[in-house]
């Protein structure tokens, strides 16, 4: 697709849509359609969108359980999304089991933090990181445009125990700066591969 008619694409969703569907995630949509034979958890799914979760902004009974479980089961789907084919299916029980009912209660914690109008505006960021990078996702105010939270997953290789993954994250009550430790899963001996690989 030419870039101006991409450019113009994006626009045109952003504004028929008053942002409630992103153009990413038209793409992703349009993608996932188009790449129907890959697993379930690389498509986005319709109950992890932003609009989805608009709904509850809209809503005059605000639910904050619905609320918070929704981004949850986001969460998750991000996590899985990073992990890639190649590391799910290796990791994925310990991950269900130990890291995240971490990520459950950083979310609650967080959550209590906000009255419910600010709760509201809570959001999870649509797109992990790829190859190297730590980033799972963020969890942002989408009216300020700033993270409050940011979930990452380390690659630890400790001197003759293998590799680890460190999964923890940080808070804007600090400027990001400190980790505040989710568990660890061991991989192997051997070099894992690429985020989303």
């Amino acid at each position: 697709m030419n870039n101006w008619l991409r450019k113009t694409l994006f626009v045109l969703v952003s504004v028929l849509t008053f942002g409630l569907v992103t153009p990413t995630q038209l793409i992703n949509t349009v993608n996932a359609e188009n790449l129907a034979d890959r697993d379930a958890f690389e498509a986005p799914s319709t109950e992890s969108t932003f609009g989805q979760t608009n709904t509850f902004i809209e809503d005059s009974n605000f639910d904050k359980e619905k609320f918070i479980g929704e981004l949850i089961k986001q969460a998750e789907l991000q996590s899985y999304q990073k992990f890639g084919t190649r590391i799910k299916p290796v990791i994925e029980n310990e991950f269900r089991e130990i890291i995240l009912p971490n990520i459950e209660k950083a979310l609650e914690e967080v959550a209590v933090q906000f009255p419910e109008e600010d709760l509201k505006n809570l959001t999870i960021s649509e797109q992990p990181g790829a190859g190297l990078s730590e980033k799972i996702f963020n969890v942002n105010n989408r009216l300020l445009g700033k993270d409050i939270l940011r979930f990452h997953v380390r690659r630890d290789n400790p001197p003759q125990a293998g590799y680890w993954f460190n999964f923890h994250y940080h808070t804007y009550h600090d400027q990001f700066q400190s980790h505040h430790e989710l568990g660890s899963i061991y991989w192997a001996k051997n070099t894992p591969p690429k985020w989303m690989s």
